[in-house]
């Protein structure tokens, strides 16, 4: 899976009416004409490379060793419509979607965490399909579906985060630094989840500043990110104030051994909450309410700490969390864009201004690299860029306030 991408502003339209117009995993629904999925330990063999729009069925065969995953994504290669997980070797599970016409990827996730293997292209053709379902139906679809974006995003994090630690801690500073700005992607675009359980996101993403204010012991990220980029001996930190050799000094080799493990032991504790039985009665109880107000939780994310450059003080990196801020906030609203736009003329218009909000910023942002191919050091942004980026900011938020309530009318 390349998780990289912007989402572009066609694709989120044609798979959000997908995602809320019937996405359904059963065990025994394949049905005459469903398309052959074949899991193994290296492949995702599809049957067929396309499909007409309307009902279309997958049935998918685990003939791996390990319990499986099967995804229909958006194209983009970020973005679930459709996921059967924990399919055990040997078993067969089904996934039943109305698919809108657009472009897809097929993909396999044989042990359920990584990148998965076998990613495809796959075509809906045809016409486009009318939504139809019961509207609690269609909401809890679109719970659901959050739900997979979550998990897939920590599943992703666990390895990634398991080789940066391992660079860091066998002293391969080079190789760690490639690696930062693109293992915190996953934890950026779904950040709010872990910022509702306590003292986990302080572990995980805690600045020094808001550690030492705190009086916690300070971990995570951002504490190899200063290994990684020892800063000069007159340096001050993010306060502006304070000087960064105060109370600190380069990690030890068995120091470094310690902040490792910890981010992988936290990072697994943020995967095992997101895969029980708790974190699906949270986001049941919140229904589409806490998907968009994670949507708006996410921006508030890139207003208050990247666009300043103050996350990522060190390695200025900032503009790559930036990036996956905005993409997690954009999937999310993704997903409740169709209730909002079904209020009427007032939702119609502001879901236009939002669609439109997030083309202008993701516009400004592709100025200064790509996800893919690197951002730009923070520090190279003019005052002008940053101020363009910062209008850009308050006249989407503007908006995306709106969001929750408007839903909720």
């Amino acid at each position: 899976m390349n998780p990289t991408r912007l989402l572009a502003a066609t694709a989120v339209a044609g798979v959000a009416a997908l995602a809320l117009s019937g996405c359904v995993a059963k065990a025994d629904a394949a049905g005459t004409g469903a398309l052959t999925v074949t899991s193994t330990a290296d492949d995702c063999a599809v049957s067929s490379s396309s499909a007409p729009s309307g009902t279309v069925a997958f049935q998918i065969d685990n003939k791996s060793d390990q319990v499986t995953e099967f995804y229909l994504l958006a194209s983009d290669g970020l973005r679930i419509v459709g996921e059967v997980e924990n399919i055990a070797p040997g078993a067969s599970r089904s996934l039943t979607v109305v698919a809108q016409p657009g472009d897809y990827f097929t993909l396999c996730k044989p042990g359920m965490v990584g990148d998965g293997v076998g990613k495809k292209a796959f075509a809906v053709t045809g016409e486009a399909v009318a939504l139809d379902g019961a509207d609690a139906e269609q909401k809890q679809q679109a719970v659901d579906l959050y739900a997979a974006f979550v998990k897939d995003q920590t599943g992703q994090l666990i390895p990634a985060v398991q080789t940066f630690a391992a660079a860091y801690e066998a002293g391969d500073d080079a190789a760690a630094r490639e690696q930062f700005p693109r293992v915190r992607a996953f934890y950026e675009r779904i950040e709010p989840v872990a910022e509702a359980l306590g003292d986990l996101d302080p572990r995980i993403d805690y600045r020094e500043v808001d550690a030492v204010a705190e009086g916690l012991q300070w971990t995570g990220f951002h504490r190899i990110e200063k290994d990684l980029w020892v800063p000069a001996q007159d340096a001050l930190n993010a306060d502006g104030e304070t000087p960064a050799w105060k109370d600190w000094a380069p990690s030890t080799t068995a120091e470094r051994a310690t902040y490792g493990d910890q981010l992988i032991a936290d990072t697994q504790e943020l995967y095992d909450y997101v895969h029980s039985d708790e974190f699906t009665r949270t986001l049941e109880a919140q229904g589409v309410a806490g998907i968009s107000n994670g949507a708006i939780a996410l921006l508030d994310e890139v207003a208050t700490g990247k666009i300043s450059g103050e996350e990522d003080w060190w390695s200025k990196t900032d503009l790559h969390d930036f990036a996956a801020n905005v993409e997690g906030s954009k999937m999310a609203f993704s997903l409740v864009r169709d209730f909002a736009e079904s209020k009427g003329d007032k939702g119609a218009s502001l879901v236009s201004r939002i669609d439109a909000g997030y083309a202008d910023l993701e516009a400004a942002l592709a100025a200064h690299g790509s996800a893919d191919a690197g951002f730009v050091p923070y520090p190279q942004l003019t005052e002008a860029d940053k101020r363009q980026l910062t209008d850009l900011i308050n006249a989407l938020a503007e908006p995306l306030s709106q969001l929750t309530v408007t839903i909720l009318e």
